[in-house]
């Protein structure tokens, strides 16, 4: 990624990632174009990456005035419109996934690039999964689109640096299963 403007970052080292769709793309929506998207969890106490985020959201506002104004040519504040960055205690109470953290979804049309800490490809889609930690470079920008205005988030590329806890809303086979008998059927059926 090119740094050329306050809009683009990278994040610190120790973003987690979850909804993975970076080897394939995927349509949310009928009629929708597939698009390349993650989740990024960043921790509350990660002042590198919030600080910058923070700021190129900012960047994104005053590069994009243009885009923000309305009919009647009012700019809306910037408090006033949607940003990605995203309370995720207050978006998903009780949730522990979000316990902690912020959130940021990204998306793009184009492929991103996945490499491990060493900058090496990563091709095997089994090693990319949600609960890996790594960095994220995304670029910010405005938008207004069928009159509703924002600040969107490009997803650029991916760098898994460790691997985490599987992030998953999914419960295990041990978990459904570890504590039946196997007779319960027959107790059923008495």
């Amino acid at each position: 990624m090119k740094m050329n403007d306050n809009t683009s970052i990278i994040t610190g080292k120790s973003v987690c990632f979850c909804y993975l769709n970076v080897f394939e793309p995927k349509s949310y929506k009928k009629g929708e174009k597939p698009k390349y998207s993650l989740m990024a969890l960043i921790s509350k106490d990660d002042t590198f990456t919030l600080t910058k985020v923070e700021a190129a959201i900012e960047a994104a506002y005053f590069a994009g005035q243009n885009k923000l104004m309305g009919n009647d040519g009012v700019i809306p504040s910037l408090g006033a419109i949607p940003t990605p960055l995203k309370d995720g205690e207050r978006e998903h109470p009780g949730d522990p996934i979000y316990a902690g953290r912020y959130f940021i979804n990204a998306s793009s049309y184009y492929k991103p690039e996945v490499v491990d800490s060493e900058c090496k490809p990563i091709i095997d889609a089994s090693e990319i999964y949600g609960g890996i930690f790594g960095r994220v470079s995304l670029n910010f920008y405005a938008y207004n689109h069928e009159g509703k205005c924002g600040i969107g988030c490009q997803l650029q590329n991916l760098q898994k640096n460790r691997d985490g806890e599987r992030i998953t809303h999914r419960s295990s086979a041990k978990d459904d299963f570890a504590n039946l008998s196997g007779d319960e059927e027959d107790d059923f059926f008495a």
